[in-house]
């Protein structure tokens, strides 16, 4: 049998994507041209995600539809909530696993540029002043992504620990309540102000986060490093390198759907 391209929906995925889609109704009367098929057009949206082509050079040959038909359905089921639920059962998927660990997470963010700006772009402070995006993540102790957030290039990073937290979904896949918060959260000095470590405190979180101005060897490093290990894996995604959508909410939806995908991966290897 054949491998699947990265772009290419398997039957399990499928299976798991198909029930959160909005159902739609052919009209009976003047139902006009009928609807690409949901499974087609998820293809063409991940063929996007993964090339960062753009588009309108959607190849018409893969049988994906218009760029223009993949851009709506993208839109569409991220006002729906399809891509933030998709997330959730599969962090769900993983914690029935075994494979998510709230012992302790990392955060960090990763600056991407934004030349056609937009709403949440703003001058980088380590790209000359030019327009870009910060993508902040949280992940477990394993390097599975929990919740990402997009802000300006010039956002400070500490502002958005609290909201990143609090970002978390409540991951079920266990007996008794589900999880969000974890027991420690780690950060590097970009996070070093004692106002934020009290607000994570009274979240019943112990904040590990380094003093600016100490000396290296903090150890925190050979604990942080699976949230870089997880920006390379979201970054691998193309269309995530660089910002290219003007809306917001659009780029959004592609960091949600990256965070998934990463997430089904890691069930799939554990099958």
């Amino acid at each position: 049998m054949a491998r699947l391209k990265p772009w290419e929906v398997s039957d399990e995925l499928w299976a798991v994507i198909e029930p959160l889609l909005p159902k739609h109704q052919r009209r009976v009367r003047r139902p006009g041209r009928k609807r690409l098929d949901d499974r087609l057009a998820l293809q063409g949206i991940l063929f996007v995600l993964h090339t960062g082509i753009s588009w309108e050079h959607l190849p018409q040959e893969l049988g994906y539809g218009s760029g223009m038909t993949c851009w709506r359905r993208l839109n569409e089921w991220h006002k729906a909530g399809v891509w933030q639920r998709l997330h959730e059962v599969l962090l769900a998927g993983l914690r029935a696993a075994g494979a998510i660990d709230f012992s302790r997470a990392a955060v960090d963010s990763s600056h991407v540029k934004s030349p056609k700006r937009g709403a949440q772009t703003g001058p980088s402070p380590v790209d000359r002043g030019r327009s870009g995006s910060k993508h902040h993540l949280i992940v477990d102790a394993g390097g599975i992504p929990l919740a990402v957030i997009l802000t300006g290039g010039n956002r400070n990073d500490v502002t958005q620990l609290v909201p990143l937290l609090q970002a978390v979904p409540p991951v079920r896949g266990k007996r008794g309540r589900p999880r969000r918060r974890p027991d420690v959260v780690l950060a590097d000095r970009g996070y070093d102000h004692d106002k934020y470590r009290k607000q994570v405190r009274a979240l019943g979180i112990r904040p590990l986060i380094a003093r600016r101005g100490a000396e290296n060897g903090s150890g925190l490093g050979k604990h942080r490093w699976i949230v870089e290990q997880a920006f390379a894996l979201l970054h691998h995604f193309r269309r995530l390198r660089i910002r290219w959508e003007v809306r917001d909410d659009i780029h959004e939806a592609f960091l949600s759907l990256g965070c998934a995908l990463i997430c089904w991966r890691r069930l799939s290897s554990l099958r």
